[in-house]
């Protein structure tokens, strides 16, 4: 499954996932835990870029790959780890909540994405 996320940031400087068909608290779809600084590095610090996400291979696409399921109590979702982004190793890791499980329908062991006009 391909698709294209937009990302914003509100006044506050917070990332917030734009998913039009979500029902659930705005409060669910802001991006933390390492998920915000990711999308700094995308950004290059603007207040919006758009991201194609895929539970499949694309080319020329970074890596997300699945380190920790959490339980609904710490918040559900998984933890991820980038290992590299743009050639330079990272080694970073962040959580994406359950919304993640809403979009794939399911929780993927891997994320590939990459910016898009």
């Amino acid at each position: 499954m391909e698709r294209v996320i937009r990302f914003y940031k509100n006044a506050k400087h917070e990332w917030y996932a734009d998913i039009p068909e979500w029902s659930g608290s705005i409060e669910d779809l802001q991006m933390v835990e390492g998920a915000d600084e990711l999308l700094n590095w995308i950004s290059a610090n603007e207040s919006e870029c758009k991201l194609l996400m895929a539970d499949e291979q694309i080319e020329n696409a970074e890596i997300l790959n699945l380190v920790y399921v959490r339980e609904e109590n710490l918040g559900g979702g998984g933890d991820y780890m980038l290992e590299s982004f743009r050639g330079e190793f990272k080694n970073h890791k962040l959580w994406l909540c359950n919304v993640t499980e809403f979009v794939f329908k399911q929780l993927p062991e891997r994320i590939y994405f990459k910016e898009v006009e």
